[in-house]
């Protein structure tokens, strides 16, 4: 009876917790209870630290090449000698070449090159701007360590693909903030006032949507000035193609719009002397935050994936740029992947960054709405 009666007046506290709690209180406690937002939240808090302080946590530069490992596996990290446990360590290696297929071949031999941390390295600037030469981990030379293995330069795929981080996930979320902002002020605007302006809104948004993106991508790529980097350019491109994509968002803003602007509480606050732009922002888009929630954090990887397609077809960025897309390129051939598999382990972040995403949304659209059940 006493735990019943404990319950009980357990359950009436959180109650009365909920009915005095705010709108973002109540968000955040519902939010706390999706165990998979939670993980794919902090999946991508992971990621994003990682891209951000990709230089330190990475033992050697992009454009770093170890000639003697062409296609190297991933290296075997070692915490026991003679039986014994001591600091992880690496051997050293050997290449040689198959008689026969010519194929290299490689092998350890009895040098140990300890993994030490926070070691000297190749200089780079932390942020682009603090110079630095700290690294989190690395072996002596002439010792390597690959993680992830090489590619067909001998370049250390681990580092390659923290450092194409950085691209991926930025240029997701300028070009969504982008399409975002627009998307939502228009729609907002056609759906609220209608009229003439919803009219031309609407036609502007339907020329646009009539655009192919292909032949759109391919024409910019030629327009665009010749001594920009590549980048630059596909930085520039991403804008410009941001700027014509709001138009779904914008028609599905300005449908809620065109279906909320005739309620009470819309009426009450015109009649209480509230701007049209206080309106809009304040008591009609909070009415489906939800979807919003879920457009946002559905287009963030809808733009990495086709950064990731374009950069694979070679209609996007290309080398030296270092990408997710651009890694994946050397992964065209089946053959190459069959011998070599670790090429596609920059496939495996794109996976997880894209599940990620859609698990933190489906938390945040629930969340939007604390008092469904």
């Amino acid at each position: 009876m006493r735990r019943r009666a404990a319950a009980a007046a357990a359950a009436r506290n959180a109650a009365e917790r909920d009915f005095v709690a705010s709108q973002w209180q109540l968000m955040w406690r519902k939010f706390r209870r999706h165990r998979m937002a939670i993980i794919g939240g902090s999946v991508l808090g992971l990621f994003y630290l990682l891209a951000l302080f990709a230089d330190f946590v990475t033992p050697y530069a992009a454009d770093w090449r170890y000639p003697v490992a062409i296609n190297h596996p991933p290296s075997r990290v070692r915490w026991f000698d003679d039986g014994r446990l001591t600091r992880p360590f690496v051997r050293g290696i050997v290449a040689d070449r198959d008689p026969e297929t010519l194929a290299a071949i490689y092998t350890e031999d009895q040098r140990r090159y300890p993994i030490r941390f926070f070691v000297a390295g190749e200089p780079y600037r932390m942020f682009g701007v603090l110079p630095a030469r700290v690294r989190l981990f690395g072996v002596d030379e002439p010792g390597a360590l690959f993680l992830f293995g090489t590619d067909s330069l001998g370049q250390d795929m681990y580092s390659r693909s923290i450092l194409a981080a950085r691209i991926s996930l930025s240029i997701g979320l300028v070009g969504v903030a982008i399409t975002f902002v627009i998307g939502v002020l228009l729609g907002g605007i056609s759906g609220y006032f209608g009229g003439r302006v919803d009219m031309l809104i609407q036609r502007v948004i339907e020329f646009l949507l009539s655009i192919p993106t292909i032949p759109l991508w391919l024409a910019l790529s030629a327009a665009l000035p010749l001594h920009w980097s590549n980048l630059r350019i596909y930085f520039a491109i991403v804008v410009i193609v941001a700027l014509i994509r709001w138009g779904g968002l914008a028609r599905v803003v300005r449908g809620k719009l065109l279906e909320l602007r005739e309620r009470d509480f819309t009426l009450a606050a015109r009649l209480a002397g509230m701007r049209e732009l206080t309106i809009i922002n304040r008591h009609l888009l909070p009415n489906f935050a939800s979807y919003l929630i879920v457009d946002l954090t559905l287009a963030i990887p809808g733009m990495i994936l086709g950064e990731t397609a374009l950069s694979f077809l070679g209609l996007g960025l290309r080398a030296p740029s270092v990408s997710w897309g651009v890694l994946l390129q050397k992964a065209q051939n089946i053959s190459s992947v069959a011998h070599f598999p670790w090429q596609l382990i920059p496939a495996l972040f794109v996976v997880i960054t894209v599940m990620a995403f859609n698990f933190l949304g489906d938390g945040l659209r629930d969340a939007a709405d604390p008092y469904r059940q």
